[in-house]
Parts: C-alpha cells; structure tokens; sequence
C-alpha cells in the first residue's frame, strides 16, 4: 500500500522534521509550504492525507481547505489540522466538520501525530481495498 502524506506549513523546520520522522514510518511524504501549492499538488493527482497549517501567509489553511471543497478535489483525501494556535476554532471550522479527520497542537505529540494518520480514514478505506 502506498501511503501518502502532504505537508502543508510555512515553517521550514516543521516540514523537515515532520516529513523526516514520518519517512521512518514508510509514509511517502512530500511537503509545501502554502495553501496555493497544496491546491497545485491535489489537481496534479495527490491523493491521501494532508497535514495542514492553519496560520499561513496568504492562504490560511482554513482558506485552502474551503478552496479544496470549492474546486471538487477533496475526493481521496483526509485533512488533519495541524497548528501552533492550540485553540479549536469552532466557528472557522463550520461546514468543514465532515472534511477534517483530527486537530493536533504544535508541538506534535509525535506518537499521537503517527496514532492519528494511522487512523486515517484515507488509509482505512485503501487497506479494505487490498482485500
């Protein structure tokens, strides 16, 4: 099974980190550091789990997602909110309850962080594929 996982953050450390620690974990990860190359990524024919920055420049993640739903692309994918605010934004995130699969706080609790995309609906229903 081919597990892909996008990075979504402006934070150069985070997106090395992340993609290095989850390559341990056999994930295919690539990484982008804004909301716009996210939306390039999906329509160029990534499917899978996006780990998404909320506080962006430009295009928020919130905005990315919204222009994810927009464009009918979230066919295949899995979004979990990844952000340094560890708020739950309650009122950002209505209508967007059904796309989002998990909001984890900066800093990752790693183990939580791998526990999460491992129950990813993403990879749940291409595992019930392979049989």
């Amino acid at each position: 099974m081919n597990k892909k996982i996008m990075i979504v953050d402006d934070e150069p450390d985070v997106l090395k980190s992340l993609k290095t620690i989850l390559e341990k974990h056999n994930y295919d990860v690539i990484t982008v550091d804004n909301g716009y190359d996210c939306i390039h990524e999906v329509q160029k024919g990534f499917k899978g789990v996006i780990l998404m920055d909320i506080m962006m420049p430009e295009m928020d993640g919130w905005d990315t997602i919204r222009e994810l739903i927009n464009r009918g692309l979230m066919n295949g994918l899995s979004i979990e909110i990844i952000t340094a605010n560890g708020t739950y934004h309650r009122e950002k995130m209505s209508g967007l309850e059904t796309y989002i699969e998990d909001y984890l706080s900066k800093p990752i609790d790693i183990a939580q962080l791998i526990s999460s995309v491992k129950k990813s609906n993403m990879f749940y229903v291409q595992e019930l594929d392979n049989y």
